[in-house]
């Protein structure tokens, strides 16, 4: 009986299986070696698709930042609720791979699925009368909300227990244990009320735009 085939390496299988590993254990967990045990190969082999472990992790980023939808921006949505929509899905997708944000949070670089997304944002801007400049701003301002929404929970950041918090050194965080397990609907809820924030001081910029366009 002829032996079962290996699964043939590509760069989208090691990239997925870098991505699993990112988000199970973090960036320190990857490694040549360690990956090419998960995928059954020798590590040289990797080398044939990769040259560096940098490479490889930029590339797990560029994978997650084409899980950003774009369709807002050419559906004919204002730019309000593209940039609200677009927002929503980047964090979405960002959410759910916490631990590779600090290599996105590099800036996109070289990576063709993060320029086609900060090409679209731009492009989109420009297309409703925003100014290159200002158009320039916005990408950049709501990449540093996004990113820093992503970074880590706010509600997740106190502890569970009500010893921690003397009420006679901190009188108003007397209901602070209580934020951990209400976590996803409190963090949910903060991004929400700073994109409307941020949504509706873009939106008094827009006006003053117009009227000296």
């Amino acid at each position: 009986m002829a032996r079962p085939r290996k699964p043939l390496l590509s760069t989208d299988r090691i990239v997925e299986t870098a991505r699993a590993l990112v988000d199970a254990e973090g960036l320190a967990a990857v490694s040549t070696r360690r990956l090419a045990a998960e995928l059954g190969v020798s590590g040289p082999s990797l080398y044939n698709h990769f040259r560096t472990k940098d490479e490889i992790l930029e590339a797990v980023a560029d994978s997650v930042s084409a899980q950003v939808d774009l369709s807002m921006f050419e559906d004919g949505r204002d730019w309000r609720t593209a940039l609200h929509d677009w927002a929503v899905s980047y964090r979405n997708a960002l959410r759910d791979h916490p631990n590779i944000v600090p290599v996105l949070a590099r800036g996109p670089g070289r990576r063709p699925a993060a320029l086609r997304l900060a090409d679209a944002a731009y492009g989109a801007m420009v297309e409703a009368g925003w100014p290159p400049a200002q158009a320039t701003s916005i990408g950049a301002l709501m990449r540093y909300f996004i990113m820093g929404s992503a970074l880590g929970s706010f509600a997740g950041g106190f502890v569970d227990d009500a010893s921690a918090y003397d009420p006679a050194d901190y009188p108003h965080l007397g209901q602070a244990h209580l934020l951990a397990e209400q976590q996803e609907k409190i963090d949910e809820r903060a991004f929400e009320t700073g994109l409307t924030a941020l949504l509706d001081g873009l939106a008094l910029q827009y006006e003053q735009v117009r009227q000296h366009a």
